[in-house]
């Protein structure tokens, strides 16, 4: 459990020393091992588990994303709303196609399949460990440096951690990520999101 408690704290410690994206490979690199050598797991587990067909909770998770994002962007910067689809078509269309696979994907291996197919037998109940990986995602996003990143990260990784174990679905979760980070970045919270406007 070091793990999600340690890495992040030296990210935020190191911050802005080190490219993200391979500091996130490479932690995704040290999650797969440890997954390897986890009694019982194996890769195919990836693909267990209903997607589509859990749609509820997906339109769920959609409908609460944009209603909160929409909130917030017209609360704190309400001239950064649409920014992206609007003004930097191209790197929003870059970030619609690639997010699901080098943001999303590595994350859930972390945060969901690390997380609970190694650790989730630590905690009491249910409920705690969905609790715990909320608090975990949370703390992955603490270089981040900002309450909005925090409080919708803790509160959506527990939610997605909740949905993960209803069926032990990778791609449902994926999927969930996946879409809660394209409608951040389409309404304009990107800026709460990105590396490079930190600080």
């Amino acid at each position: 459990m070091l793990f999600f408690v340690g890495a992040p704290l030296a990210m935020t410690a190191t911050f802005g020393r080190y490219p993200l994206f391979p500091v996130l490979i490479g932690l995704t690199l040290c999650a797969a091992l440890l997954l390897q050598i986890t009694p019982g797991w194996r890769w195919r587990m990836l693909l267990r588990g209903p997607v589509l067909g859990e749609w509820r909770i997906i339109l769920l998770l959609v409908a609460a994303t944009v209603s909160v994002s929409v909130a917030v962007i017209f609360a704190f910067a309400p001239h950064r709303f649409l920014d992206l689809p609007q003004h930097r078509t191209g790197l929003w269309l870059a970030i619609m196609a690639f997010y699901p696979l080098l943001s999303a994907l590595p994350q859930e291996i972390i945060y969901r399949s690390l997380f609970f197919e190694r650790y989730g037998a630590l905690f009491p109940s249910k409920w705690a460990a969905v609790t715990a990986n909320g608090a975990a995602f949370a703390l992955g996003h603490l270089f981040f440096a900002n309450g909005v990143t925090l409080s919708m990260t803790a509160v959506g990784g527990a939610f997605m951690g909740w949905a993960y174990l209803r069926h032990r679905s990778f791609g449902l979760a994926w999927v969930l990520h996946s879409l809660a980070g394209q409608i951040i970045f389409t309404v304009g919270l990107g800026i709460f999101f990105y590396h490079g406007a930190v600080r």
